[in-house]
């Protein structure tokens, strides 16, 4: 039961109840004093007028009227003369005067906690304005015993009353609770465990109806949150039979291209010089369709390999890609301009990092030949005290809004009509694991920027 929202609201209201009902306790008790003393001075006025409407009453009968209202004497000023109207045999020793006509409330209280928590029985005098103007003021000397049994039961009375409102007042708010919170909280629950347990049923989607605005705004985005990761769900699994299909692919690929590396000795034999200038490009190609199809089966098995780090000399592999994508048929129109040092070298993946910069450059290329316009696909770098900065650069028309909304999303960010994004995707992949990050830094009417940002550190604090 305490385990519960419930449970313990129920029990922090009925101990908040309480605490207010003690602090109204407090002030109450002190009123109940000032009221009391109050009734024995208006009981001992009486008393007197009686005596003072027959001056012959015997002394018993002056006895019963001071017991009838509980005091030892009773005192009158009326017309500046002070006149003890009624006294029996003299009290003990007076403790301590108190004067109704003055004091505030603070008094009050103090005078009343003082004399709840006193157990020694006094004579204490109480003086006052008798009612109805019936004289300048009225002093009686009384026992505070039985003033403090009455507050004792008086106060006893006030918490057993607030103990019920209490009481009372929790269940209500029990009752509130579990109807208007606890109940649509736990159907909130009721969806998430139903769509835990089948992500790819539809039944399973929590359906906004709360009247409450708070919890409507946590169902609406449990919505969200089931909708979307539905969806990842689907794709992940989408990926998972193309990944399938893939390494299935790359298999054969792969023992296909092996045999075609065993002809490449006798190709570059050729007495052709062009045959004999383009034989080692030739090899390098198939070599890295090998090595691409063996890591695509490690993809389908795992994720991407970690990169083998080297330092590599950029240009060299800026060359390497420009010089492929020349030939392509669609790149008449499209000139390459490289501004990378001969000499600068980075720490990097050599492989990794020509595929990245394939799919930066073949993106970019790919972009201009589609508007039928010349064009240039420019590649930089640099450098400074913290990483090595490269930036892929094309005068097309820019990335397309989806893509951009969705860059470096597999299916979703391709640039051009039947892309599948996966080139922008593999490249942000192969980037991170090289500790940098790729960006795009600018899209528009005037062209495309990529930049890589590989760090020189090592990653160590």
């Amino acid at each position: 039961m305490l385990n519960t929202l419930s449970g313990r609201l129920l029990v922090l209201t009925t101990v908040f109840v309480m605490l207010a009902e003690v602090l109204i306790f407090v002030p109450t008790v002190a009123g109940f004093r000032e009221d009391y003393l109050r009734d024995r001075l208006e009981r001992a006025q009486i008393a007197s007028l009686a005596l003072l409407a027959d001056d012959m009453l015997s002394t018993e009968l002056e006895a019963e009227l001071l017991q009838t209202a509980g005091v030892y004497n009773v005192v009158l000023r009326r017309d500046e003369v002070r006149e003890l109207v009624l006294s029996s045999p003299m009290p003990p020793m007076v403790a301590a005067t108190f004067d109704l006509r003055e004091g505030g409330l603070m008094t009050l209280i103090r005078d009343a906690m003082i004399r709840l928590f006193s157990t020694e029985d006094q004579v204490i005098r109480v003086i006052g304005s008798p009612v109805q103007m019936a004289g300048l003021l009225i002093e009686v000397t009384m026992d505070t015993a039985p003033l403090r049994a009455e507050m004792i039961s008086y106060g006893l009375r006030i918490l057993g009353l607030s103990a019920v409102i209490s009481v009372i007042t929790a269940l209500l708010l029990f009752w509130a609770i579990r109807v208007l919170l606890v109940r649509p909280i736990k159907g909130v629950v009721g969806y998430m465990q139903r769509y835990a347990a089948a992500p790819e049923d539809a039944r399973g989607l929590i359906h906004p109806s709360a009247s409450l605005v708070e919890l409507r705004e946590a169902e609406e985005a449990l919505l969200k949150v089931q909708t979307d990761l539905t969806q990842a769900l689907k794709q992940r699994e989408r990926l998972a039979q193309l990944g399938g299909a893939v390494a299935k692919v790359s298999h054969d690929l792969r023992n296909i291209l092996t045999s075609a590396q065993l002809f490449t000795d006798r190709i570059e034999a050729s007495d052709d010089p062009l045959v004999r200038r383009l034989a080692p490009k030739l090899v390098n190609s198939i070599t890295r369709a090998v090595s691409l199809c063996e890591n695509t089966l490690a993809f389908g098995r795992a994720e991407e390999p970690a990169p083998t780090l080297g330092m590599v000399r950029l240009r060299d592999v800026v060359d390497d890609v420009v010089e492929g994508e020349r030939l392509a048929e669609d790149s008449k129109a499209v000139s390459f301009d490289t501004q990378v040092m001969p000499l600068l070298t980075i720490r990097a993946d050599k492989e990794q990092l020509y595929r990245v910069m394939l799919n930066l450059v073949r993106n970019a290329r790919q972009a201009i030949a589609a508007t039928g316009k010349p064009g240039t696909v420019s590649i930089a770098a640099d450098e400074d005290d913290d990483a090595w900065l490269i930036t892929v650069t094309d005068t097309g028309p820019g990335l397309p809004p989806r893509a951009v909304e969705h860059l470096f999303t597999p299916f979703q960010g391709g640039a051009r009509k039947g892309g599948s994004g996966l080139g922008l995707a593999i490249s942000a992949e192969l980037v991170r694991g090289h500790g940098g990050k790729l960006t795009l830094k600018e899209s528009g009417t005037q062209g495309t920027v990529f930049e890589i940002c590989l760090p020189k550190g090592d990653g160590m604090v």
